[in-house]
């Protein structure tokens, strides 16, 4: 017979249920405050609750699930030690991808899967997965941390979440509304977000050989501070415009760039021409391209130049949905025009050269 000392157990094989219990323990206080009146009971259960009766003042619900992560800025997060602001960036592919039908993101819940379970960390990570939620108008119910020791190092993680929304089935967004003369609207992104990470990693860290703590007179900042800049979460801002402005679609930039994610959304027959010159990428953008001497066709198929959402309205919405932008503290401009696809082989085209 094996003793009880002797044998083997979960903790031995690396596993620390105790750790995991203090970690849930330290997060409940952050999930309270990304909630919503719908969400019933609390942290602890085997699944979220949210009352569907709620959706009853809709003629026809729709509900919209998208899924992501962060994908490699987890790296960086962990290299600089930082863990409650990369929850920000999972919120944020989750949602903006919903609140590109004209969905209202409801809920989310979260995957973290850890090498060993330190609670702060998840904790903290939590945090910024609340704080995210928060911002975006949704409700935190629920979610998952896994420890896998032996397949992940003590200090690697990885993070993952899935969301909820619902729309009214004839406010439905996409290219079905899109027509000639259109006008698309860009928003400005808050950095990198959370997309071409593999790229830039390669770029300024085996290439350049720069080290994340390294002072960037153009960023006013160190480089790991720049590469965790949150992703900017435009859920509420793109609510926002389909209240006050007549919205045809949105279009989420994320990875493979502005150009195909904004043919995502433009009808076969049409073509979306979008201006370089109306704006100017940041810095960081730049330094990436100078850096790894990335020509510009790389670059803009891996990373958002400066654009995290898009708009395509109508003319006669225009004003209303840039002065709904300013009112939110969110840099938008007309970006470009929808035409007829005529002799364009590709759905977009971008013109021009960025502005200095």
């Amino acid at each position: 017979m094996t003793s009880e000392t002797t044998g083997a157990s979960y903790a031995s094989a690396g596993v620390d249920i105790e750790a995991g219990d203090r970690a849930v323990e330290l997060m409940k206080e952050w999930v309270k405050k990304a909630t919503r009146p719908e969400v019933v009971g609390g942290l602890g259960g085997f699944a979220g609750l949210f009352d569907a009766s709620a959706l009853k003042r809709y003629e026809r619900p729709l509900l919209a699930t998208a899924t992501d992560g962060v994908g490699t800025k987890v790296d960086i997060a962990r290299r600089m030690g930082v863990y409650d602001t990369i929850g920000h960036d999972l919120v944020g592919m989750v949602v903006d991808d919903l609140v590109v039908c004209g969905a209202e993101p409801l809920f989310m819940t979260d995957y973290i899967c850890v090498g060993k379970v330190f609670p702060d960390r998840v904790a903290a990570i939590v945090k910024g997965i609340a704080e995210g939620c928060a911002l975006a108008g949704c409700a935190l119910i629920g979610g998952e941390t896994a420890e896998h020791p032996g397949l992940l190092g003590p200090d690697e993680f990885d993070v993952a979440g899935a969301g909820t929304g619902v729309v009214e089935a004839d406010r439905v967004l996409g290219a079905d509304l899109i027509r000639k003369g259109d006008v698309v609207i860009a928003m400005a992104s808050s950095g990198l977000h959370s997309n071409g990470y593999s790229l830039v990693r390669h770029v300024l860290f085996d290439r350049a050989g720069w080290a994340l703590d390294r002072e960037v007179p153009e960023f006013g900042r160190t480089l790991g501070e720049e590469l965790l800049e949150p992703t900017r979460i435009y859920a509420l801002d793109c609510l926002a415009l389909t209240r006050t402005a007549r919205v045809h679609a949105f279009s989420h930039i994320t990875g493979g760039g502005l150009a195909n994610n904004l043919a995502r959304v433009i009808p076969d027959h049409l073509h979306a021409s979008v201006d370089r010159s109306t704006w100017a990428p940041g810095a960081v953008f730049d330094l990436v391209g100078r850096l790894g001497e990335v020509a510009r066709p790389e670059l803009e198929k891996t990373l958002n130049m400066g654009v995290g959402m898009m708009a395509v309205v109508p003319p006669e919405s225009v004003e209303v949905a840039l002065a709904t932008c300013a009112d939110r503290g969110l840099d938008a401009w007309v970006a470009g025009e929808i035409t007829e696809r005529g002799g364009h082989p590709e759905a977009v085209a971008l013109t021009g050269d960025y502005s200095a």
